[in-house]
């Protein structure tokens, strides 16, 4: 058995019964947005990356990382 609604859907968007087109406002702001972003890319950009790359692959992986590090000083330490 299908549920049946009465009257119209209405929807509630934020152009307030205006076009939805964007204002020039709107896309200035969006321009200066945008140009903030690029200037966040500065030099130390790849790194900041990087870090977070390492931070995502070794949290998960905590107590594991902290064996194969030790392992690998203690073998470092019997090599010397």
């Amino acid at each position: 058995m299908g549920i049946h609604i009465t009257g119209a859907t209405r929807w509630s968007t934020s152009s307030f019964g205006d076009a939805a087109d964007t204002s020039p406002v709107e896309l200035s702001a969006l321009g200066n947005h945008l140009n903030l972003c690029r200037g966040a890319r500065g030099r130390l950009f790849t790194l900041h990356c990087i870090a977070e790359i390492t931070n995502r692959f070794v949290a998960p992986r905590f107590v594991t990382t902290l064996v194969v590090i030790g392992l690998a000083i203690g073998l470092g330490s019997l090599v010397l």
